[in-house]
């Protein structure tokens, strides 16, 4: 596949511009497990210094507090006191519901696929408070093209602190038309600074494209280096980039090459035809071979060209290695 991830401008290097980010259901938020015992005793909650009682809390504000558990988190809040147990009732059966959802839409264990059916599972879900099946109804809204159904989920699990909401929520308004930047920015920051690798990028490519917003490319470098470290590949691409033209980083050759390496292992095309290229120039013309065919196998057109002419400085012995090699590559996971 294809990766246009640089943004133009007249005064950097000439990559084209990303189109819209489509939408994916990967969720990248991580979340603190927690203690499936119910905290030690403190005395009255009126004792200075003493914590309130837990099973007291009102069930409304704990249903709110949880709606973005995932399982393990859930099973570990009911097992707090009955209390608790009582509250997250309607959860546990929203998480029921959410895999039998996932079920239908992705044919798993034995269910074939069936997008209404598991549209209808998800809405079930996402009554019941879960803000990850609100998610998922969200996306199946979305393909079929019902957006304000889309939006409405996305805004509600967002307004609850889901972070993949909050994502979507925000790249849904940049593909508003007209745009709303200021909204997308609200939504995309507060998904990125809660970890959301996806938003983080998201959010580096406005405040470096500067649509609707002034250009900031230092911020943008900041964000796009947190997505890169997160994992993100199409980050790691545009920090190797920010590294080699000096565009909100200082300029480092060793560091540039290192994140397009990562980016190529991590299945980034373009990465691989640009790491080729630098070790053909460098003179390591088997490794070249790997990544040029790898690029090319992935539709990057120019690799093409430059791989059939490093094909005739190798002998037949070399070429069926790289050959051997590219057959037999995997991605690297990205986190």
């Amino acid at each position: 596949m294809k990766h246009r991830t640089w943004p133009r401008s007249s005064f950097s290097s000439p990559f084209p511009n990303l189109a819209a980010s489509e939408f994916s259901a990967a969720y990248s938020g991580r979340s603190v497990r927690l203690r499936s015992r119910p905290p030690p005793s403190t005395g009255s909650s009126s004792s200075a210094g003493g914590d309130g009682d837990f099973s007291a809390l009102p069930y409304d504000v704990l249903a709110k507090v949880a709606a973005s558990f995932d399982q393990p988190n859930l099973q570990a809040a009911s097992l707090v006191c009955r209390s608790w147990s009582e509250a997250l009732r309607p959860l546990r059966e929203a998480m029921a519901l959410l895999m039998w959802g996932k079920r239908f839409k992705h044919g798993r264990k034995g269910v074939r696929p069936n997008t209404e059916k598991a549209l209808d599972s998800f809405m079930k879900a996402a009554a019941r408070g879960s803000t990850l099946a609100m998610v998922d109804a969200g996306l199946i809204y979305w393909e079929k093209g019902e957006k304000h159904k889309a939006l409405d989920l996305y805004l509600k699990a967002a307004e609850l602190g889901n972070r993949s909401a909050q994502c979507n929520l925000g790249i849904s308004y940049l593909q508003a038309e007209p745009p709303n930047t200021e909204q997308a920015l609200k939504w995309l920051y507060k998904a990125s600074i809660g970890g959301n690798v996806r938003a983080q990028y998201q959010l580096a490519l406005c405040l470096h494209r500067g649509g609707g917003i002034s250009s900031n490319i230092k911020e943008a470098a900041k964000w796009y280096m947190k997505a890169a470290e997160g994992g993100y590949v199409r980050a790691m691409y545009n920090i190797s980039l920010c590294y080699s033209f000096g565009d909100g980083l200082t300029r480092s050759h060793k560091l540039a090459r290192k994140w397009m390496k990562r980016a190529a292992d991590c299945g980034h095309s373009k990465a691989q035809f640009e790491h080729g290229l630098a070790l053909f120039s460098e003179g390591d013309t088997m490794k070249a071979l790997v990544y040029l065919e790898l690029a090319t196998r992935a539709g990057e057109q120019g690799a093409a060209h430059v791989k059939n002419a490093v094909i005739h400085r190798l002998s037949a012995t070399s070429r069926d290695h790289a050959m051997h090699l590219a057959n037999s590559w995997r991605a690297l996971p990205s986190n």
